[in-house]
């Protein structure tokens, strides 16, 4: 009988814990943070430019990591195809959308999608995971944002191989029709040349950036 009881109470503590937490991708989420979320990014309406699973991931990370003054978010998409926007930047005291457009990845880590990843010099590859913006700089692709990796292992090699966020002729949309996809960079995050100032000015000096993707390679 005693046995019985017992048995009794552990199943309903596991029906307990199985109905308190939602499924979002891969990952398992606790329903009020994940209805927070949810709610969150209804609000935003990005629903076109980020997927949940990403927009969760960064939250999660912006609200682990981040300081006062950190008040802007940027959350690349990498799980969509290049011929979609892709990148965006929330202004997450404003509650508020700044900036949506495309982003190319790295020529090594796929055609129209991004499907590998690499964290290591010469791979051309594009890193996930979070990272800080810098500063500021004017090099060889012009106007130019610094990207400090701040995950060992995933992308904290990105400095060591010039990860960073500039404008290039090759993420303009317009050659989408001809070539079926976005140009290609050798793994830094190239924005469309006509919002790529705008976007590096509003981000620069510390602002937190999280890169989702599937790495299938």
């Amino acid at each position: 009988m005693y046995l019985i009881e017992k048995m009794r109470k552990t199943w309903l503590l596991l029906i307990l814990v199985c109905c308190c937490h939602i499924s979002i991708g891969e990952a398992v989420l606790p329903r009020t943070e994940g209805s927070n979320c949810r709610r969150l990014y209804q609000e935003l309406g990005i629903g076109q430019t980020i997927g949940f699973p990403a927009f969760y991931k960064a939250l999660e990370n912006y609200h682990k990591y981040r300081s006062e003054k950190q008040d802007k978010l940027v959350v690349i998409d990498f799980t969509k195809p290049s011929t979609e926007k892709r990148f965006c930047v929330i202004d997450m005291q404003q509650k508020q959308v700044l900036f949506e457009t495309y982003v190319s990845h790295g020529k090594n880590s796929g055609g129209n999608y991004a499907t590998s990843f690499s964290n290591q010099p010469g791979s051309f590859k594009s890193s996930l995971g979070l990272f800080r913006t810098g500063e500021t700089y004017y090099g060889k692709n012009g106007y130019s944002l610094v990207l400090e990796g701040l995950e060992k292992g995933i992308n904290d090699k990105a400095k060591e191989r010039a990860i960073v966020i500039h404008g290039a002729s090759y993420a303009d949309p317009a050659l989408i029709p001809a070539q079926g996809r976005l140009g290609r960079s050798l793994g830094c995050p190239a924005l469309p040349p006509v919002v790529s100032q705008k976007v590096i000015d509003t981000i620069k000096e510390g602002m937190l950036l999280y890169i989702y993707g599937n790495n299938k390679v």
